[in-house]
């Protein structure tokens, strides 16, 4: 996310780079860039201001100006700064007796039937049991969306059944969900595809009927100071926080830096990919590294001890690293998710750019690994040109495919062997 703009703001830096001092022409020129990075990303006008300012004021300030590493103190200003535009983080709050009621809002085409899977399927995973309720009868096929979604992250779908009052259905979800023991009650309510009077009439009626302990509007993190126009115009609706959609993608994503700021609601999650487990709390501190180009080595481990099998057998010795290890954590990156974004959670790996030959690569590696006979497997030593020829054979890749896995399943080996010192670390290889 943000490749764009987080470019743009390491070539300013990069400019700042090897100037003993910072004279303040130099700091005037730089957050003209920033200004203009800042502008091209769709962050709101008034944001820029702000925020331009305030980095304009501490940079002239004594730290910057008599330090020995001034652009190192630049760049921490400028992500304080941003941390505050930011906003607070937000959580959802739980009732002290279930169910938990969650109403999900937004405009049509802002991901919120898919955002309600999501959400469901983090809250699962959480030890939460989780009900989806359909109360969008006027969109067509709305209901069977999200029971599609509901079955795929293993959450029952209280739908309609002929009923067209989506408050009547909301309301009769509740029963439902009392009477299974069901702790959260996610309700997917109706939506436009613009905003009218009609729709809020309808939310407001919800909301005085249902009193969800969280109102959290859907916003698609793409549309740039629209989402801010759109959040705005929700104004009559009581609105605990935001979820940002589709931050996956590079296109404005200037929302993230103006919604807060400009309305004084927290963001809470965002939605950064299409796989239903593309969802992440939102942490101002984290995002704003992740724009500077810093990484986000907190998002990274989390991210790997969720996959991790929490008795699974781990070699002790680097000895014993075989290709079944090997294909192990190859699967393991698959559910970590698109190699460009884990790669960008690394602290200086940002201009790193993996592209989809990078991504079947990993794929022909599986394919080569489940050729392999038992012993190959365990005795890479033993593979030969004729089992290589064989082995690509049964694949569908070529003998250079095979020798490529070899190669780094050899780097792999000697960084288990590195790595073999630390329990912690050999925990997360």
């Amino acid at each position: 996310m943000f490749e764009s703009l987080t470019a743009r703001l390491q070539s300013v830096f990069n400019k700042l780079r090897g100037k003993a001092r910072l004279s303040p022409q130099d700091i005037d020129s730089a957050l003209r860039e920033v200004r203009l990075s800042l502008l091209e990303a769709d962050v709101h006008y008034k944001v820029v201001k702000e925020f331009l300012e305030r980095v304009r004021q501490r940079a002239l300030g004594e730290e910057v100006m008599s330090s020995f590493t001034p652009v190192q103190q630049v760049v921490k200003i400028v992500r304080d700064e941003m941390i505050n535009i930011l906003g607070r983080e937000g959580n959802l709050r739980f009732a002290s007796s279930s169910p938990t009621i969650i109403m999900l809002i937004g405009l049509q085409g802002g991901g919120k039937t898919t955002t309600a899977g999501k959400l469901a399927l983090l809250l699962r995973k959480q030890g939460k049991k989780p009900l989806l309720i359909a109360t969008d009868v006027r969109r067509p096929a709305a209901v069977q969306q999200l029971e599609k979604v509901g079955k795929a992250v293993g959450c029952f779908v209280f739908s309609p059944n002929g009923e067209q009052d989506p408050l009547k259905i909301a309301e009769r979800g509740l029963v439902y969900a009392k009477e299974k023991g069901y702790d959260v009650l996610i309700v997917d309510t109706q939506g436009r595809l613009h905003l009218d009077d009609e729709l809020l009439r309808e939310l407001e009626e919800m909301e005085r009927t249902l009193q969800p302990h969280n109102t959290l509007l859907v916003l698609d993190g793409m549309t740039g100071q629209d989402a801010v126009n759109i959040a705005l115009g929700f104004s009559k609706v009581r609105i605990d926080g935001y979820i940002l959609t589709k931050l996956d993608g590079d296109a404005r994503g200037g929302a993230a830096l103006s919604l807060s700021f400009l309305t004084q609601k927290p963001i809470m999650f965002i939605g950064i990919g299409e796989r239903y487990d593309a969802i992440e709390p939102f942490h101002p501190e984290r995002l704003a590294s992740r724009i500077l180009g810093m990484g986000d080595m907190l998002t990274l481990i989390e991210k790997i001890e969720s996959v991790m099998e929490e008795r699974e057998e781990i070699p002790t010795s680097f000895e014993q690293f075989t290709l079944n290890d090997f294909l192990k954590e190859l699967r393991r990156m698959h559910k970590l998710g698109p190699l460009e974004q884990i790669i960008a959670l690394i602290p200086g790996a940002s201009n790193l750019r993996v592209g989809p030959q990078e991504e079947k690569m990993l794929k022909k590696f599986e394919a080569i690994v489940l050729s392999m006979t038992k012993e190959e497997r365990e005795k890479p030593s033993i593979i030969d040109g004729s089992r290589k020829r064989r082995i690509a054979k049964g694949s569908g890749t070529t003998v250079q495919d095979v020798n490529l896995l070899l190669k780094r399943f050899e780097e792999a080996k000697q960084l288990a062997k590195t790595l073999s010192s630390s329990r912690r670390l050999r925990r997360w290889l």
